[in-house]
């Protein structure tokens, strides 16, 4: 049986999860979240980096990767 966490999301489902979440309403969510993948995508067209900090980091090349953060003295739970 498929993990549920790595079950794709769409884009309306995100923003609905970020409105709920920040107080803000699921249209401005959704402006939010275009900005944010707008930078990336600027970022790795000009060969740069795209940081997104405490979760990791996209790199330019043949094939975009993604590295995540280790979490540094935070376990889950606590």
């Amino acid at each position: 049986m498929p993990d549920a966490r790595l079950e794709s999301m769409k884009k309306a489902d995100l923003a609905k999860r970020l409105a709920k979440r920040s107080g803000v309403s699921p249209a401005e969510a959704a402006d939010q979240l275009d900005r944010v993948v707008n930078g990336i995508l600027t970022h790795l067209r000009r060969g740069q980096k795209a940081l997104l900090p405490g979760l990791g980091t996209f790199t330019a090349g043949r094939s975009v990767r993604f590295t995540f953060e280790p979490k540094i003295g935070k376990t889950r739970g606590k």
